[in-house]
């Protein structure tokens, strides 16, 4: 039994519109579900949004939710800042290109693979040349 978010919504949306009561909807969807089950307010809510008129099941997106940022152009746009001052900051990136801090963290660590030693940006991971050129100083 699918026990999604979305699927308990559509059980809300239907038992509502048959007329069942939200106390009655929430026994019988704890019946069902057991401990996937969406909270007793949360169903008392949805039947509210139901009743106003509402006939969509997915949430809508906050309007403060930031959008998919971490595109190809973004993270090359962060690579060049970055390039060309290794020793930017998150925060300076960030209002550079208008982005949130976390989204040029997200970008700068996990994307990049870039990490701060003694102030500047350095790749984490050395390429072959690097390797060699280590392993020859040693």
């Amino acid at each position: 039994m699918d026990s999604s978010r979305s699927a308990q919504r559509a059980v809300i949306q239907f038992l509502r519109a048959e007329g069942e009561h939200a106390s009655q909807i929430y026994r019988r969807m704890k019946e069902v579900y057991r401990e996937q089950c969406l909270a007793r307010c949360t169903i008392f809510r949805w039947c509210q949004r139901y009743e106003a008129g509402r006939v969509n099941i997915k949430d809508f997106p906050c309007p403060e939710q930031a959008h998919v940022v971490t595109n190809s152009a973004t993270i090359s746009a962060v690579d060049e800042l970055i390039r060309q001052n290794r020793q930017i900051t998150a925060l300076e990136i960030a209002v550079e290109l208008s982005i949130s801090k976390g989204t040029v963290h997200h970008i700068i660590h996990k994307k990049l693979g870039y990490g701060k030693v003694c102030a500047q940006w350095v790749p984490k991971h050395l390429s072959e040349n690097q390797k060699a050129a280590r392993m020859g100083a040693c």
